[in-house]
């Protein structure tokens, strides 16, 4: 479908007019996409009712044209609204509601003589880049490169993941800084936080590195399959990456290389955001690693983020169209899950079609359920034979168990959904790396995102790990935690002495008291 501007001669795409009616006229204040006076969508201009036609046919071609644009639609609302708003009223009246929706339309555009084109910076700044400087080793105690503790005592992460001393972090793991402290420690995964929320409308998701430090359920044992991550992987807590949250744009580009900088070690990064935005550099990082179009992206969200024709090239809601336009990315190797509410409208779907994107959306899962939609997704995976990487946006999962996020959208998964499906995609696929985003932990009166936050992790570390120990089978359970196998199994205990012994005076405190 072809569009023409009546002045500028500007395009406008269908997904930035699907970004616009999703966001509505905030989002128009804001944009860029609206460049024109009018955009006339060619061979799809709907039909104006038979009197307001009549009573417009005086007008100027320009003005009678006005009405059926792109421009028109979006600022009204939509065509009826605005048909309605305008029937029954006189010529002079309508005459005044069009010129008023031109000027808008004319007012939202770029104006050079008045607009801003670019933020200027403070270049002469002694600080310039003080928020991303490293502190120099020398600065430090020398020592062998290698993962180390921060606590003085044992269990620094706390006796079974319930609880800790001493100073927290990412499943109670030692503290990587360096690449060659990842080298030195043959580290399997490093997770890192990156605290960035400028790139969200809603702040708060900074606080989610430090809100799953303090919370447990990363590490410990996996009732599904037997495995202990924490056990099987060399795991290790890279610190955050250092963010300025005055600048998205500025932030992307230094976590682009830290990111890359795990990657070159061989380990797998699992970046703990801050908003989804971190899905841009994340990915083109894992691309400057691997290679562009060398491996399949996996987006849980409720959104689609692939928006585009807005005023920053880079928000939460914009990273699948980045790294599918810079190319790190195919289309056909993106799978999107979960998605549901009022974004995107038909305009995206077409996109992703056109772009052979996979899709799974709640209106799927509704229509063929869970477990159709879960064995698609990951024969889909599978489908290309490339590595994965996995983007988990929390607000995949319903607001009932998921409040603190900033964008919630009612209708959501389960944790009993999410939890198989990432563990076994995690297995059932060679890695490349994780991110979890947009937990918003001051939303939450309770701790229950942030310890859902860490199972979702959790899920994909036993995967891994099940797939280090050479576990293949698809959808492995183990059978000590899932079958009881009674009354053989008491009948066997009972004969070779494994069962427990009747002790009438149990606990016998005089047995059990110091010095006796």
């Amino acid at each position: 479908m072809e569009y023409r501007a009546m002045k500028q001669g500007h395009e406008m795409t269908s997904q930035a007019r699907g970004s616009i009616r999703a966001w509505g006229l905030g989002v128009i204040l804001a944009a860029t996409a609206l460049t024109s006076v009018a955009v006339i969508a060619e061979g799809s201009k709907p039909s104006l009712p038979a009197e307001l036609e009549q009573k417009v046919s005086s007008l100027p071609k320009e003005k009678r044209d006005f009405l059926t644009s792109d421009a028109a639609e979006a600022l009204a609302g939509s065509f009826p609204k605005l048909f309605q708003r305008l029937e029954g009223r006189p010529v002079a009246e309508i005459e005044a509601y069009i010129d008023g929706l031109m000027s808008a339309a004319e007012a939202v555009r770029f104006h050079p003589e008045t607009d801003m084109a670019s933020i200027p910076l403070n270049t002469e700044s002694p600080f310039f880049n003080a928020w991303k400087v490293e502190r120099p080793r020398t600065m430090d105690p020398k020592r062998e490169p290698g993962p180390f503790h921060l606590s003085r005592y044992l269990f620094q992460g706390g006796h079974q993941g319930v609880y800790g001393s001493g100073i927290a972090t990412f499943a109670g793991a030692p503290v990587a800084l360096y690449p060659e402290d990842l080298i030195a420690g043959k580290v399997d995964v490093a997770i890192v936080g990156a605290p960035l929320d400028m790139g969200s409308g809603y702040r708060g998701a900074r606080g989610g590195p430090a809100a799953m430090r303090n919370q447990y359920g990363i590490g410990g044992i996996d009732m599904f399959t037997a495995i202990d991550p924490s056990k099987e992987l060399n795991i290790v807590d890279y610190g955050d990456i250092a963010v300025d949250n005055m600048s998205t744009e500025l932030t992307v580009r230094h976590v682009r290389e830290r990111v890359a900088e795990i990657a070159r070690t061989g380990t797998l990064p699992f970046i703990v955001g801050g908003d989804h935005s971190l899905e841009y550099p994340d990915v083109a990082a894992l691309a400057d690693v691997h290679g562009k179009g060398s491996f399949s992206v996996i987006h849980f969200d409720s959104h689609f983020d692939a928006g585009q024709g807005g005023v920053h090239f880079i928000t939460h809601g914009a990273p699948v169209y980045r790294a599918v336009k810079e190319g790190h990315v195919r289309g056909q190797d993106y799978i999107q899950v979960g998605l549901r509410g009022p974004w995107p409208q038909a305009e995206g779907f077409e996109w992703m079609r056109n772009n052979g994107m996979h899709y799974y959306t709640m209106p799927t899962i509704e229509k063929y359920g869970w477990a159709t939609v879960m064995e698609n997704v990951l024969k889909d995976a599978k489908a290309n034979g490339k590595k994965l990487y996995i983007s988990f946006d929390v607000d995949i999962l319903d607001p009932s168990v998921q409040p603190a996020t900033g964008t919630p959208v009612p209708g959501g998964l389960t944790m009993r959904e999410a939890i198989p499906m990432i563990r076994r995609l995690c297995a059932e696929n060679e890695m490349i790396g994780f991110e979890i985003v947009e937990l918003a932990p001051q939303l939450d009166t309770s701790y229950r995102s942030a310890l859902n936050a860490n199972f979702i992790m959790h899920a994909c570390l036993t995967g891994v790990a099940m797939r280090k120990k050479g576990i293949t089978q698809p959808g492995f359970l183990a059978d000590l935690m899932t079958d009881h196998h009674q009354p053989e199994a008491g009948l066997k205990g009972a004969k070779s002495g494994k069962a427990e012994k009747i002790d009438p005076d149990y606990p016998n405190l005089k047995r059990t008291r110091p010095g006796t």
